[in-house]
């Protein structure tokens, strides 16, 4: 059942959150709606399309919830650029740097893999949108030791530079390079794929869990995979 928003939280939501929310409107849609208990950042006809910028567990049980009766989209952010913004406790800016990291397609399997059994359900889409992103810093002894405590006071959304539409299994396979023959190792799809190990067993854990890859056998320590045939 649907029910009219009540705009519940959006004055605390992340600049970056309202910003790809506008870019994805269209005319007709319906705007932070509550469906089944749940609030909706976007309504357009019988689709569901949420924004998740981050924390994809956090999901799970909305989405399970919503899956059982309604077509999702599920919306995730990816910086290909990003700048560091550092202001004072007071909101004054101190500096702007470019940040040497550059994000991929790939790093979407860094929130799928909280959720790979929703990603294979036949009502569940993702598109990754690919962003240019100020990140913005404040010195106010809260935040993470690993940025000096600095906080994240913010994410702004500088630019939209294209996106990339999973549909089915079918459409997560495409970022498999045709030319890597099975079945294969993790460091192989890794050196195919052009990125760390590390990354491309997170890649072949959802895959895996989603039922589009499957192991086959060990190659000395390592797995061998290879494709699902059905897919």
């Amino acid at each position: 059942m649907m029910q009219p928003g009540t705009h519940i939280g959006t004055l605390t939501e992340q600049s970056l959150h309202a910003e790809l929310k506008r870019w994805l409107a269209k005319p007709g849609d319906a705007m932070e709606q509550r469906v089944d208990g749940y609030q909706i950042d976007i309504v357009r006809g019988k689709t569901l399309i949420e924004i998740q910028t981050a924390n994809f567990g956090a999901l799970k049980t909305k989405l399970g919830r919503l899956l059982e009766k309604h077509k999702v989209v599920l919306v995730h952010p990816i910086a290909l650029n990003k700048w560091i913004v550092r202001q004072n406790k007071r909101g004054k800016q101190l500096s702007r740097r470019k940040s040497p990291k550059h994000g991929r397609i790939e790093n979407l399997f860094d929130e799928l893999l909280y959720i790979p059994h929703l990603a294979a359900h036949p009502n569940f889409s993702c598109m990754a949108v690919f962003t240019h992103q100020e990140e913005v810093w404040q010195d106010d002894g809260h935040g993470s030791w690993r940025r000096k405590h600095w906080s994240i006071a913010d994410r702004r959304l500088l630019e939209v530079s294209g996106s990339h539409r999973f549909r089915n299994l079918k459409d997560y396979l495409r970022l498999i390079p045709k030319e890597l023959q099975s079945p294969f190792t993790h460091k192989q799809l890794a050196d195919a794929m052009g990125i760390p190990v590390w990354q491309s067993t997170r890649v072949s854990y959802c895959l895996r869990k989603m039922g589009a890859l499957e192991s086959v056998g060990k190659q000395g320590q390592a797995l061998l995979l290879e494709k699902v045939g059905m897919v």
